[in-house]
């Protein structure tokens, strides 16, 4: 859900901070008062296009921070963790938009490329309006509305599962083709190859016991003067020794011991003492009659470290990793010594596979059909509720060739429309009237709401062009979408803005000099003041603010009808 949205230097927009709550907000204001330009500002702190012009006149740069709650958004929660940028759940979107049309991206403070912005930002927030329309016109989201919509949720996961394995043997297969091209001297290479690996017959735990067994044996001299050292200090040496000077301190406190006994436990540690001396110097003896022993041991381990290398090297890999790579070509000769035994059982399988996949897509298939009749006969109804009399939408399922199969299954789905009666259908994307556009899309939402994952819709002016019981038709709409959304609708008609649960005012503040554009969280009473402008233009009566009165208190009754229900 869009908590806040912050905007400062923009156009007009000195700086404007608007805090959302859940349910049908609405945005109104005169026209040029810059309404559309939060919708704006929204859409470039998620990650649309920018340029220049969109700095405020004697500023540098133009900053937008969006702060969402993701507590019921687990598919983003999870995008954020894969790219290590969660934190709780909560998360926030800042653009800085430079004058000279340079902009930088972040996602809770850390900076990132602007198209994983946008790529987060479809996750969070769908624009619909007289310029944006993000994820209506997306052969994806439209198959996936339809799919909800028809309750085929499991069966198209089934269908993905079934596409992956029947790819994953097929690639198996054209893996073992493609070797078998050049089996005979590939079968060469891998003979040749694991009879050096044999040969070498390298453990794994080999090349750490060579490695430190050399550097014994260069540093000899050195362990053995520092061996001759200790010793002489330990034992050899004459009269200072430590085993000496041990044996004479462990007898003077004996003789004492008999005098205070609490000096037993003194004179037990000196025996201690004089026992792990005499073992240590033992130990040093056989230690260093071993480094004398075997001369020739230092040749045979640099030739047998330096033929480890030299295989490590041919082979590109690390010495350590020879062992795996032993494995990994005994298997690799293995299957191609068997490649044709192999190929049958893997044709089996992906006959298998593949019979699995087209039997789960044909179920897909069948289902779609029978959800498009229902899901356009229900759309086309909204139409006409919305101004739209006449209208035709119609999903358009087509057969996929045999031979493109896709994961989602065997189908192209489009959705059509025919905004007046006599003109041909066409596909959504195209529709060139923004305000059809809109209201398109809110009979879709409406119907398919539950479909979408997306938490927070934008309408900017959808209303453009209606008025009288179809405006009313489309607050009651957007209100019934506010139910399961966050609905944030920029609006001048006073049908809509009644029927909201919140309600901003954006005007202009002029001094003459320079003009600020302002958002202003409206109470009851300026709401009334607000729909009385709104019904009847610059001179307002107390006619027109009783009807604005009255408007709201309808709009009260409907919410309050909601809530008891």
């Amino acid at each position: 859900m869009l908590i806040s949205l912050q905007v400062r230097n923009f156009a007009i927009i000195d700086q404007a901070e608007v805090e959302f709550a859940p349910g049908m907000t609405v945005l109104t204001g005169e026209t040029g008062a810059g309404k559309s330009i939060l919708v704006d500002a929204l859409g470039l702190v998620l990650g649309e296009r920018g340029g220049t012009g969109l700095v405020r006149s004697g500023a540098n740069r133009a900053e937008f921070t969006a702060e969402f709650d993701l507590q019921n958004l687990p598919d983003a929660r999870l995008w954020l963790e894969e790219q290590m940028l969660d934190v709780d759940d909560a998360c926030n979107l800042r653009r800085v938009i430079n004058a000279d049309g340079r902009s930088r991206a972040f996602i809770n403070g850390n900076t990132v490329p602007l198209q994983s912005l946008k790529a987060l930002g479809e996750m969070l927030l769908d624009i619909h309006g007289q310029r944006f329309h993000q994820s209506l016109g997306r052969r994806e989201v439209q198959r996936n509305l339809l799919d909800y919509y028809g309750g085929l949720n499991e069966v198209r996961a089934m269908t993905e599962t079934a596409f992956a394995e029947w790819q994953a043997v097929a690639a198996q297969i054209a893996s073992l083709e493609a070797a078998d091209t050049d089996r005979a001297s590939r079968l060469e290479l891998l003979q040749f190859q694991i009879t050096e690996l044999d040969a070498l017959a390298l453990d794994t735990d080999e090349i750490a016991a060579l490695s430190q067994e050399r550097q014994k044996l260069q540093n000899r001299g050195r362990l053995a003067e520092s061996v001759t050292g200790a010793l002489h200090r330990l034992y050899d040496g004459d009269p200072l020794n430590a085993q000496r000077l041990i044996a004479e301190a462990m007898q003077a406190i004996e003789q004492m011991c008999e005098v205070d006994p609490s000096l037993k436990p003194i004179a037990s540690l000196l025996q201690d003492a004089n026992i792990q001396v005499s073992e240590a110097q033992d130990m040093l003896r056989r230690y260093g009659d071993a480094l004398d022993m075997d001369p020739a041991r230092q040749n045979w381990v640099e030739e047998r470290l330096d033929a480890i290398y030299a295989l490590a090297r041919k082979h590109r890999v690390e010495p350590t990793e020879l062992p795996d790579l032993h494995r990994t070509l005994g298997q690799q000769l293995d299957d191609l010594e068997h490649a044709e035994e192999y190929c049958a059982e893997l044709a089996d399988k992906v006959a298998a596979a593949e019979a699995e996949f087209r039997n789960l897509a044909a179920q897909l298939s069948a289902g779609r059909k029978k959800a498009a009749g229902n899901f356009s006969s229900a759309v086309t109804g909204a139409m006409e509720n919305l101004g739209m009399p006449g209208g035709v939408f119609e999903i358009r399922i087509s057969p996929r060739d045999r031979s493109a199969p896709r994961s989602w299954g065997v189908d192209d789905i489009e959705f059509l429309i025919s905004a007046n009666p006599g003109q041909p259908l066409m596909p959504l994307s195209r529709i060139a009237s923004g305000g059809e556009l809109s209201r398109m899309s809110l009979s879709i939402q409406v119907i398919s709401s539950d479909g979408s994952t997306i938490p927070t819709m934008i309408f900017d002016e959808i209303d453009s062009g209606i008025g009288g019981g179809v405006a009313e038709m489309v607050g009651l709409k957007l209100r019934e979408l506010g139910e399961t959304r966050q609905v944030v609708c920029v609006t001048h008609l006073p049908q809509v803005a009644s029927l909201a649960d919140h309600h901003f005012r954006i005007f202009k503040i002029s001094d003459g000099k320079s003009t600020k554009t302002a958002v202003t969280h409206l109470s009851v009473d300026e709401r009334v003041e607000e729909l009385a402008r709104m019904l009847g233009g610059v001179e307002i009566t107390a006619r027109t603010r009783d009807h604005a009165a009255e408007m709201l208190r309808s709009g009260s009754r409907i919410r309050q009808k909601e809530i008891s229900a």
